[in-house]
């Protein structure tokens, strides 16, 4: 039985029936090369957007493009360290980016926080790839009750 379920399973891979299902391909099969989308530029207003969910990671209102963040320096740190914050009138990173994972305070950022590209992303104006539903949570909030039957 499991050899015919394995069977089954693989001559269904290789037929491309799980191409045709796939939505980050753009309908394209694993044999092809989808056709890829133009290139968007990032927002570059400095606008604060609202958060969609409870403890989402800001989004960058600027292009980083170009900007150096490796082992040997970090360009978001150039204004947005506590220390250069006032002088730039950038948004400092946020204190828990001072902690270790035990929650001890530290001198100078996180190590596990140092690549800010891990959790924050530019804004780009676009279509999402795959089609989704989801709602913010104030969208819930205000949403009125469905009716009971």
């Amino acid at each position: 039985m499991r050899r015919v379920a394995l069977l089954f399973f693989t001559g269904l891979f290789f037929s491309g029936s799980f191409a045709q299902h796939d939505p980050m391909r753009l309908g394209a099969g694993f044999e092809q090369d989808p056709k890829t989308p133009p290139l968007v530029n990032a927002e570059n207003d400095d606008r604060k957007r609202v958060r969609s969910y409870a403890m989402q990671p800001p989004t960058i209102p600027h292009k980083t493009e170009n900007y150096q963040v490796d082992r040997f320096a970090n360009r978001c740190m150039t204004c947005h360290a506590r220390t250069r914050a006032g002088d730039t009138q950038a948004t400092p990173i946020s204190i828990t980016h001072y902690q270790d994972r035990d929650g001890n305070f530290l001198a100078d950022v996180s190590p596990r926080r140092y690549f800010c590209e891990q959790c924050h992303v530019v804004q780009m104006e676009t279509e999402p790839v795959v089609k989704n539903r989801f709602r913010d949570v104030d969208s819930m909030i205000r949403a009125k009750p469905a009716a009971k039957k």
